[in-house]
Parts: structure tokens; sequence; C-alpha cells
């Protein structure tokens, strides 16, 4: 291959690395903050706004684990070529934007996985079966982890004898404690490429006893204070206007929700790049990551209110309280999720707390139409994706040979 010809490839898979991470900041980003939408506790325009700060700097600093498992772990034998990766990157943004036009969320997981093992095989690979059964799994796993959090959440939220100056705030002193334990990329850790906060301030004096497998008795009193002050901050805010107070608590969820999305949607975009970048033009992760997080920035400001409207609106009528109760297991798994490397579509995770919210209060405001359009369309996806892929590579192929 000329050198013009490698340049001319490498430019079409960043461009179109960009167009799945605009794809994905207006698709895949935007429920985060519809349960906050639906109970009026902020506009579309302005979440749009803050979707694409926060989804920006999630992928900076938390996308590494996702980039590498959908750019090197799900075909073995093979590495993904700039034009495998362009086929690939193609077939899945061109599945959300038919969701974005039909108003349906396509489960960016699922098309970009599909996607990736059909070039993959076109290559000439051989399956991952150890990846496909955990990320299977996985997948299987998460409405019923969503949608059961979110039930028993919002049931707890709706019991008389429960006052929601203590149950709101516990469930705000939960977040905070899992929050500081939260991996980052800007935080320095001795034996992994990402670090804790309740680690890193742990060392600072010591770190004390190991209590379980590698978490000290520091770490422990770290998570212990900062759940305790988030305890505090809610239980203030709720004292001094229920209301008010609530819908504070759920905008801070909606951020750290959409903060969590953009670390593991990024690397549906970035990872099929993930050779290229590295290996054949040895450029450090970051810069992969930045190309992501301004693709995902300019999506979820240009397109994420249409997608917005949708899921706030029409999968179920939501209040408040069950709006916190589908963020809180949101981003629990999605954290779960980065943790692990799992590609995972936030979509299903947050529609799954929908629903399991608004089941709590009755099933009237479900649309169970709308419900079982969106499951025919999952699971359609992840299998005609890897035949599209496997497809249109060949096609290309032809094409620029």
């Amino acid at each position: 291959m000329t050198t013009l010809s490698f340049a001319l490839l490498v430019g079409a898979s960043v461009l179109t690395c960009l167009f799945m991470a605009w794809v994905l900041g207006a698709n895949s980003n935007s429920p985060p903050f519809a349960p906050a939408i639906g109970a009026n506790a902020i506009s579309t325009m302005r979440a749009a706004f803050v979707i694409g700060l926060l989804a920006a700097a999630g992928a900076l600093l938390q996308g590494g684990s996702i980039s590498e498992t959908i750019g090197a772990d799900l075909i073995d034998g093979v590495t993904i070529t700039p034009l495998a990766a362009t086929a690939g990157l193609l077939t899945a943004a061109t599945y959300m934007a038919v969701g974005i036009y039909t108003r349906y969320p396509i489960p960016a997981a699922f098309a970009t996985t599909g996607a990736m093992i059909g070039v993959g095989l076109s290559l000439g690979g051989d399956p991952a079966t150890g990846t496909y059964q955990r990320l299977g799994t996985f997948w299987a796993l998460v409405p019923f982890m969503s949608g059961g959090l979110a039930y028993a959440t919002a049931t707890l939220l709706r019991r008389d004898d429960v006052p929601e100056t203590v149950g709101v705030p516990l469930l705000g002193g939960i977040v905070g404690a899992i929050v500081v334990n939260v991996r980052l990329g800007v935080v320095p850790d001795p034996v992994a490429d990402q670090g804790s906060i309740a680690r890193f301030v742990s060392r600072q004096f010591g770190g004390g006893p190991t209590l379980v497998a590698d978490i000290d008795l520091g770490t422990v009193l770290v998570t212990i204070a900062v759940g305790a002050l988030a305890f505090y901050w809610v239980r203030k805010r709720v004292l001094d206007s229920v209301e008010q107070g609530i819908r504070s608590f759920l905008l801070v969820l909606g951020s750290i929700v959409a903060f969590s999305s953009g670390g593991s949607q990024v690397g549906l975009a970035t990872g099929p790049l993930e050779n290229l970048f590295r290996v054949e033009l040895g450029l450090p992760g970051i810069v992969l990551l930045a190309l992501g997080a301004t693709g995902l920035l300019a999506g979820a400001w240009m397109a994420a209110p249409r997608l917005l409207q949708a899921t706030s609106r029409e999968y179920a009528q939501l209040g408040v309280r069950r709006s916190i109760a589908a963020l809180v297991p949101g981003f629990v798994i999605a954290q779960l999720a980065i943790a692990l490397g799992i590609p995972i579509s936030v979509n299903n995770i947050i529609l799954s707390g929908v629903i399991g919210g608004g089941l709590a209060a009755g099933s009237a405001g479900v649309s169970k139409r709308k419900i079982g359009v969106t499951i025919v369309f999952w699971l359609s996806t992840l299998g005609s994706s890897i035949v599209v892929g496997y497809g249109l590579y060949q096609v290309l192929a032809v094409v620029v040979g």
C-alpha cells in the first residue's frame, strides 16, 4: 500500500470515528437526563448542553477499558485494519442514525459489537467465544438488575413509614460512597492504569492494614466519610424544601450517569481504531479518546434534544421519585461495566430503570407497545449488524482493492 493510500484510509477511519461518536452523543448519551426532563427538573436544551460536557469528560477519564475490548477482544487471530474499522463504524453508526430518525433508541453496544464481529470474521478471524459469553451474560442480566433495583428503590421511596428526609439522603450517601471509588484516568495508582479518589487519599496517610483483597482500612474510612458528607448535603437540601431537595439530587444523579455514559460509550467509537493509533501510528491512547470525546460533545449539542423528548415523555410518565429510582441503578451498572471492560447500552440500562420505576406505581404509565418494539429493535440489531458488517467490508475491500 502506498503512503497516499494509507493516508486516505487513515483519514476515512478518523472521519467515521467522529461520525460514530457524533451519533453516540446524540443517541446513547441522552437517556441519563431523560428522567430529569420527564420530571420537569431541567429543560431539554439545557440538558443537551450539560450532557455534552459531562459525556466528553467521562470519555477522556474513563473510556480506555471499553475501547480496548472493542478493538482487540472481539475477534481472535487478526488485527483490525483501517478499512475494517471504517466498515464496522459505518455499520454501527448507520444503525443508530436510524434509531434517531425513528425515535427508537438503538443499543449502541449491540450495534458496534455485532458490526466489529462481522468485519473481524470477514478478515478471516476466529470468534472470541469466551468474550461473547462474558458479554452475553452481563447484557442479559442488565434489564433485570436495572429494572429490579429501580422497582425496589421506587417502592421504598413511596413507603409512608420511610420519611423522605431519611430515604432520599440515604440514597445520596450510597451514591457518594460509590463515586469516590470510581476509577479515573487522572488519578495515579501504583498497580492499575486508573485509580480512585478514595484509594489515592488513603495512600497519602499510609493506607492502613488490608481488610479484603487489595482494600485497605484507609479506603474504607474515606468511603464512609464521603458517603456521610453526601448524606448530610442531600438531607440539608431536603429539609429546606422536600421537592427542591429531591430535584437537586435528581440533577446530580443525571450528571453522574451522563459522565459514566461518556466513559462507557466512547470506546464504541474509538475501539476499532486502537490498533491503528497505538501500534501503526504510535500515538498515546488519550489522543484517540480526545477524538471520540469531541464527537460526543458535538452530537449531544446538535442532535440530543430529539431523543431526549422521546425517552422522557413516551416510555413512562415519571415523577421525581421514580426518576431517581431509574438513575441510581443506571449509575451503578454503568460503572460496573466500565470496571469490567464490558461495552453496554446505556439505553438498555436507563429504559429498564424507567420501566421498573414506572411499574412500582402501576403499569398505566408505561407504554407496552413502545417497550415491545424497542425489545425487537435490540434483539434484531445484534444479529443483523454482524451480517451487514461482514458484507460491507467485503464490498469496500473489492472497491479499494
